[in-house]
């Protein structure tokens, strides 16, 4: 695993779509962009399209790396995936995944979060 941040996270975002990949998703972005919003990876499962958000972390000390997406990272996730819906006019169900990658020891494990949280008003 890369040292600086910004290695880790291309490096774990790497890890994220070749799983997906493996379980048959179509990679339709990565880290796309709206204002100051990001989605690590929007990919189609069947006739559902998926919004990804990538963690990871080289310990467990502070809790597993799918504790680090909060109510406020979610709410920017929902913002940003409604954007990218409404802008390329999709009319298909979504649902909002986390991929959680843990390094220990160069032991990688991987753990994907279907439907981990559910867009919320508030």
């Amino acid at each position: 695993m890369e040292k600086n941040s910004t290695g880790k996270g291309n490096w774990a975002e790497e890890k994220a779509v070749k799983f997906l990949l493996k379980k048959d998703y179509a990679i339709l972005e990565r880290n796309w962009r709206f204002k100051k919003y990001e989605v690590d990876i929007i990919a189609k499962d069947g006739n559902t399209m998926v919004f990804v958000e990538v963690k990871s972390r080289g310990s467990d000390a502070f809790g597993e790396p799918e504790t680090a997406v909060t109510r406020k990272k979610q709410r920017f996730l929902v913002t940003a995936a409604d954007q990218y819906i409404q802008a390329n006019n999709i009319q298909l169900e979504s649902r909002f995944d986390i991929i959680s990658i843990l390094v220990i020891n160069n032991n990688i494990t991987v753990k994907h979060i279907e439907d981990a949280f559910y867009p919320s008003v508030k």
